[in-house]
């Protein structure tokens, strides 16, 4: 089956949405994109049955949380922790907090983009894998105590940008 340009750009939109999601229930990186692949093929399997003049998210959602179930009990993790009940109650949030986490998402890549260079690169170095305050503070010949104090001003920057942002989007 061919899939529609509109399809495709469909599940292209979603796929921050649901692998949020998912690593909400999984907690592991590889295995919430193991997930997220196993309902990225079940979404191609049933886009025949997609209706275009509904919202794409929640019906995506829907096959996210049945794989993320059937993950579950292949896994056998946490029997008592997630029942349906609680599984549709968590897809339900993420559904509702979707449009927030999205404008709040580009309200900060704005935000860094008016960081100066050394600030910006100095977060983006924090943020690497298996990167360390310090190792950084190390190779910038500085003490852990006041890069820590520099990382927590730019922080504290960089969240009075988007509360600024979005305040300023908010519909008046």
């Amino acid at each position: 089956m061919a899939a529609s340009a509109e399809f495709v750009a469909h599940i292209t939109r979603v796929q921050r949405q649901l692998h949020a999601f998912i690593l909400s229930v999984v907690w592991d990186v590889a295995d919430a994109d193991d997930v997220l692949q196993e309902t990225n093929l079940v979404l191609w399997q049933k886009a025949a049955e997609y209706d275009p003049s509904r919202d794409f998210l929640p019906w995506a959602m829907r096959f996210a949380k049945l794989q993320t179930m059937a993950w579950l009990k292949r896994r056998k993790r946490f029997p008592l922790a997630f029942d349906d009940e609680l599984l549709e109650q968590m897809a339900g949030r993420s559904l509702r907090l979707a449009p927030q986490i999205d404008a709040r998402r580009a309200a900060l890549a704005d935000c860094l983009q008016k960081l100066s260079e050394s600030h910006r690169a100095l977060i983006a170095s924090r943020y690497e894998p298996d990167c360390s305050v310090n190792a950084l503070a190390e190779a910038r010949h500085t003490t852990p105590c006041a890069l820590s104090q520099m990382l927590r001003r730019i922080r504290q920057s960089l969240l009075d940008c988007v509360a600024k942002t979005l305040a300023e989007e908010a519909p008046a």
